[in-house]
């Protein structure tokens, strides 16, 4: 089974917008899920979706220096630890976002393929999100 999700998005942003809407608590509280998070290495997160579908997620943040973010991923109920990590890269026109999650294979074999396939959907999904939410934040300032 695939053990890595990656994702390549384009923002027409500076990378020091697109990094405080991936690094800071208020932000991230506003277009991911409600966050208690510091982008410092060491930090023990919590994200909580209001989703009764979706579980509170658990972590600890690994690195955390700009441009780039990496931190554990745990589950709600589970033991498994996954790593995300967010890289950034300036361009001419804006922000290159790399996103990589890796570690899925982690789980049990039947609840690995489950995770991998609601974990690329919602990895989807916090794209999208942060692509409709980096234009308001952009002419907020």
């Amino acid at each position: 089974m695939k053990d890595v999700i990656r994702k390549e998005h384009f923002f027409a942003h500076s990378i020091k917008t697109v990094w405080e809407a991936i690094s800071k608590e208020e932000k991230l509280s506003t277009w991911f899920v409600k966050a208690d998070f510091k982008a410092e290495k060491g930090y023990k997160y919590t994200f909580s979706s209001d989703d009764e579908d979706c579980k509170d997620i658990m972590g600890e943040v690994k690195h955390a220096e700009p441009y780039t973010l990496i931190y554990s991923w745990i589950v709600e109920g589970t033991d498994v630890e996954t790593i995300v990590k967010w890289e950034l890269t300036e361009t001419n026109d804006g922000t290159k976002l790399l996103l990589e999650h890796s570690g899925i294979s982690n789980y049990a074999k039947d609840s690995a393929v489950t995770f991998f396939s609601n974990f690329e959907s919602g990895w989807n999904k916090c794209i999208n999100d942060l692509q409709s939410y980096l234009p308001k934040e952009a002419h907020a300032r």
